[in-house]
Parts: C-alpha cells; sequence; structure tokens
C-alpha cells in the first residue's frame, strides 16, 4: 500500500523535466540566452554580455518554469564544433535555434546547420523553436522575414514556432519558452522519451 501511495504522490507532484537543445552557429548569441534565461527564471544573476566568450563544448543552465524542469544545453557553434551536436539528439525534448538576425551575410551558412539538424532522425518530431535574435540592433530583420528567407521544408512534421526575441535585455524570451514548455507537454517527441526510458508519468520520475 505504501508503495502504491508514493507512486501516486510522485505522479501527482514530481516535477516534469525536458531537456532543451540552444544550436546556432557560432556568435548567434546561444550563451548570452541561456545567462537571460538563468536571470529570468533562477533568479541568478547572469554574465553580463560582455563577460561571455565563446562556447567549446557544452554549457548547462538548469532551471524551472511553473511546474516544468527545464535543462537547457548551449552548444558550441563554431564549425569544428557542430560535429559533437548530435551526441546530445537523443535524449532532447526540443531545439532552440538562435539566428544573429542582424547578420544576413551568415543566414545562408545558419540555414545549412539547421536544415543538417532537422534531418537526423534521432530527432525526429522534436518541437523548433528558431530566435530572431538581437532585435535590440539596428537592422535586425524580423521573425517573419527570416522564416521566408529560411524556407524550410522540413517542418512539416513536426510543431515549430519562429519568434523574435533579443538576448541582450530579454524582449520576447519569456513569450518563446512558454511556447516551449506548452509545446512540450503534448508534443509526440515526449511521448517517444516516455515510452523508450519504460516512463508512463511525467517525464523524470
Amino acid at each position: 500500500m505504501f508503495s502504491l501511495l508514493y507512486g501516486l504522490w510522485k505522479f501527482l507532484f514530481s516535477k516534469t523535466e525536458f531537456h532543451v537543445l540552444i544550436l546556432g552557429i557560432d556568435k548567434a548569441g546561444k550563451t548570452t540566452l541561456l545567462e537571460k534565461l538563468k536571470a529570468t527564471y533562477s533568479n541568478l544573476e547572469g554574465l553580463p554580455p560582455d563577460r561571455i566568450v565563446p562556447t567549446v563544448g557544452l554549457n548547462i543552465g538548469r532551471m524551472e518554469v511553473e511546474n516544468t524542469k527545464l535543462v537547457f544545453w548551449d552548444l558550441g557553434g563554431q564549425s569544428g564544433l557542430r560535429t559533437i551536436w548530435e551526441k546530445y539528439f537523443e535524449e532532447a525534448h526540443a531545439i532552440i535555434y538562435v539566428i544573429d538576425a542582424a547578420c544576413q551575410q551568415r543566414f545562408e551558412d545558419s540555414k545549412s546547420a539547421l536544415e543538417k539538424v532537422l534531418r537526423h532522425e534521432d530527432l525526429q518530431g522534436a518541437p523548433l523553436l528558431i530566435l530572431a535574435n538581437k532585435q535590440d540592433i539596428d537592422g535586425a530583420v524580423s521573425a517573419d522575414e527570416l522564416a521566408r528567407y529560411l524556407d524550410l521544408k522540413e517542418l512539416d512534421e513536426r510543431p515549430y514556432l519562429f519568434e523574435a526575441v533579443s538576448a541582450y535585455d530579454g524582449m520576447g524570451i519569456k513569450d518563446a519558452i512558454d511556447w516551449l514548455v506548452e509545446t512540450m507537454e503534448r508534443s509526440k517527441r515526449t511521448e517517444i522519451l516516455r515510452q523508450r526510458t519504460g516512463v508512463n508519468g511525467p517525464v523524470g520520475l
């Protein structure tokens, strides 16, 4: 009886945990985004933008949004480091793909790297949040303009959203994360990962 009640308690009160990849080519603002997320959701003072250096390897951020635990994996975006991205695909519930919306000359590189990610079978059905970052900079394109430029063909079978944000001042980030959490909770990708791990209740039990 005790084990049954304990199991029910865990099911009702344990918080769901999701693993989210933060990807994008170098200098897109991924680590700045992670630091802003820490400051927003963890009551921690993130690193100021002028102290953030390019990621070589992996940065991890853990935080809670309402009743959900989020583990963010911020991976280095230099061309030589993108080969390690796929090592994290299998356990990811969703992807945040960050693009410097003020640097149009690198859109093609961003598009190419993203298309490779979306073709990978280990990310089948994973929700995709594409952030048109650096909206605080003059000349940054809107989320709609970025969507038209990328013209991605691999989006039909997964939930996705283009959102204009500024990782520097926080513009748009809360709306983007709210969408991501809600989408992950009801996505087929989450169900696939639950079945794979033999978890029938919320992720992370």
